[in-house]
């Protein structure tokens, strides 16, 4: 049985994260990269490629995982329009999220050890190509693709005003 803690939290933070920058004021982020929302479409098409990986094996069907089609700007685009963008995507990542850690947990050690082929791709450049376990594939999640995304989320929005403190008054002696 997979242990699905990790896994929850970086995906409770994900949604967070963009709670926070849906609430702040937006930054303009450099050419060739995505905003708050986008960001959060990418998580969406790449938890639902998790998913269907993940189904695939505890349904003992072939699987692969390629993260081609989370990266491309138009299929973003799309899952924003399709899902009404804002709190509704917000809300489907958070229900993606809640069955993926659902079906995790339900895996034997077999199936979290089913190596399958897989390619992922960062920025459209290849990070890994070969063999993938589902557990790798879901720590992989848990420990750095979330978290990641979490931060490149926080940073499309302007920091909030933090009120200025007073000096402590030098003790009477």
């Amino acid at each position: 049985m997979y242990d699905t803690a990790a896994l929850h939290r970086a995906y409770q933070d994900v949604i967070a994260a963009a709670e926070e920058a849906a609430g702040a004021e937006p930054v303009a982020v450099p050419p060739g990269e995505w905003n708050a929302e986008q960001v959060l479409a990418h998580v969406g098409s790449v938890t639902a490629g998790t998913l269907a990986a993940v189904a695939a094996v505890a349904a003992g069907s072939p699987a692969t995982f390629d993260n081609r089609i989370s990266q491309d700007n138009w299929t973003i685009g799309r899952v924003i329009d399709r899902t009404g963008g804002g709190p509704q995507l917000r809300r489907r990542i958070a229900a993606q999220a809640e069955a993926l850690c659902a079906l995790a947990a339900s895996l034997g050690t077999e199936e979290l050890d089913t190596a399958l082929p897989a390619l992922l791709l960062s920025h459209g450049r290849p990070v890994f190509e070969g063999p993938l376990a589902i557990l790798d594939l879901l720590d992989g999640l848990a420990a750095t693709e979330l978290p990641g995304h979490a931060a490149q989320i926080r940073a499309t929005a302007a920091p909030t005003a933090v009120p200025a403190t007073r000096a402590a008054a030098p003790a009477a002696s």
